[in-house]
């Protein structure tokens, strides 16, 4: 996986991640990846500085790995709740057949229709790799939730 900073053309900045950098690319050639702000989908990768972190020295002790939290930005936990609430509004869950659904969509065999729900990383992969359209999505369906 890669993440992206990303900009659309009405200079809205955001981040994104990917499979592969091939991946980017061709989402991004057909249009499936929008401003979240605004929905443009004229978007280009932007700058991004990476995360580096600071090498350790033998005369000092390793400090203790820091804590994960839970806490999420606010403005990012509602825009999530509300791509959530699109895609599950809007599309039909078809759980683990969506690798075998998005192929026959994308060959003609089936019409067109949204869609999400779960796929393994190896049919993820095959999936991109022969240009089939699809995205992870930054939740989990409820349908997977206890």
């Amino acid at each position: 996986m890669i993440r992206y900073a990303l900009k659309c053309r009405n200079e809205h900045s955001f981040e994104s991640w990917f499979q592969s950098a091939e991946a980017d690319d061709s989402l991004r050639a057909a249009g499936m990846i929008e401003c979240p702000s605004c929905q443009n989908t004229h978007v280009e990768k932007s700058l991004m500085a990476p995360q580096v972190r600071p090498g350790r020295t033998t005369a000092q002790p390793s400090a203790p790995p820091k804590p994960v939290t839970n806490a999420a930005d606010p403005d990012l936990a509602k825009a999530i709740a509300t791509i959530r609430e699109h895609v599950e509004t809007h599309s039909d869950y078809v759980g683990d057949r969506f690798a075998r659904e998005a192929r026959a969509m994308h060959e003609g065999e089936v019409p067109h229709r949204s869609i999400y729900g779960e796929v393994r990383p190896e049919e993820a992969r095959k999936l991109m790799q022969d240009g089939v359209p699809a995205i992870p999505l930054p939740f989990i369906p409820k349908q997977k939730t206890n």
